[in-house]
């Protein structure tokens, strides 16, 4: 690790993390998205990567995988979401990318552009000190993380069980890895109500939108915020005119589950939603599913080994198990040893006061170089 002592300077990190930022690329914006990943694949064809364009599906964008085939057998996939929740427009409107001291402002500089170049960037050092390394080194960017991977989990995960490692580089937290992340599960909800002039004190008219205000109330009591199992409706739709009863109404509703007991409880609730007014139609859509990331014994192992790397770079972290779901919950969850919230240091992520600290840059960097560096050592 000696070596990397004065490879990595903040500032150009800062600058390529903000070359990326500027590129807006939410994920229901499939040619947005498509422009980032051109971006990505620009940059592992220069670093001499061989590189795949995953063609999206479902209107969604490509994938790009980028492999740099040193040594032999299974190695190191090192996984991550180039899409945003910040729309096209946050720039201009609300996001700008700008620097404020230590802070560096924009969209998706935390969550997770920030971390996918910056484990670029480490291998890029590591190319420039020694060519290559003793073991394969395969990036998988992903177009639509921020939505659950509904077009990508299938290839997420097939390309996980042909690596023996995988890194994610999802924001970082200050003293702790990231070993496990609780299920995740999403449920569109359509309430079917009855017209007629909303002008009217009495007639046929059933409201489906407050049919649906009532559900969102006894949804979100389900939750139990001191035990991390939350219940949250967001992105409700509903009506066209203020003088018609509404007939339509859309929810959408994320569920989180730390334990495999908490899950099941979730699935049996929300499959067994009525419409509290038998003349108003009520259909739940389950969505997207991230199953729960528990710590396996070969993920507790590769913690070992990054945790002694974090030492050497003067770093002390622990370990945990986290909300805030990932790509990472598919990979882990299949027992293929796993290690997320590798990314740089900040606050704010889905916000527009979303930010890295530019004092994080050099650790993180020289803590993914040496976990890359020791998982290399221990194939030789």
């Amino acid at each position: 690790m000696a070596s990397y002592d004065n490879a990595f300077d903040a500032e150009e990190i800062a600058a390529g993390i903000a070359e990326w930022a500027s590129v807006e690329s939410p994920s229901f914006d499939a040619a947005a998205v498509n422009r980032m990943m051109d971006l990505a694949q620009e940059t592992m064809t220069r670093l001499g990567a061989w590189v795949e364009r995953v063609p999206g599906a479902a209107g969604y964008g490509d994938a790009v995988r980028a492999r740099f085939t040193w040594g032999e057998g299974p190695g190191i996939l090192v996984l991550g979401h180039l899409d945003t929740v910040h729309l096209v427009g946050t720039l201009v409107e609300t996001l700008a990318v700008r620097r404020d001291g230590d802070r560096l402002y924009g969209p998706g500089v935390l969550d997770m552009k920030g971390g996918m170049y910056l484990a670029v960037h480490a291998i890029e050092k590591i190319i420039e000190a020694r060519a290559r390394l003793s073991l394969p080194v395969t990036f998988l960017f992903i177009p639509d993380e921020e939505i659950g991977s509904p077009s990508t989990r299938a290839l997420i995960e097939a390309e996980a069980r042909a690596h023996r490692y995988v890194l994610v580089p999802e924001p970082g937290k200050p003293d702790k890895f990231v070993t496990g992340r609780h299920a995740f599960l999403r449920y569109k909800l359509h309430t079917h109500g009855k017209p007629a002039h909303a002008g009217v004190a009495k007639g046929i008219g059933r409201s489906a939108i407050s049919v649906m205000a009532q559900l969102i109330g006894q949804i979100e009591g389900f939750s139990n915020v001191e035990r991390e199992v939350t219940y949250r409706v967001g992105n409700v739709q509903g009506g066209n005119f203020v003088n018609v009863i509404p007939t339509e109404c859309d929810a959408e509703v994320l569920c989180v589950a730390p334990t495999p007991e908490d899950f099941e409880v979730v699935q049996a609730r929300m499959a067994s939603l009525v419409s509290p007014d038998p003349e108003v139609r009520l259909v739940v859509e389950p969505g997207p599913i991230r199953p729960l990331f528990t710590m396996y014994e070969a993920t507790r192992d590769l913690f070992e080994v990054a945790q002694r790397v974090a030492r050497e770079v003067g770093l002390d972290l622990g370990q945990g198990q986290f909300g805030g779901g990932s790509d990472g919950n598919f990979t882990g969850a299949l027992g293929i040893p796993t290690l997320d919230g590798l990314g740089v240091c900040g606050d704010g992520v889905h916000t527009k006061q979303e930010h890295l600290l530019v004092s994080s840059l050099v650790p993180r960097a020289r803590l993914l170089a040496g976990l890359f560096e020791a998982l290399s050592e221990r194939n030789r």
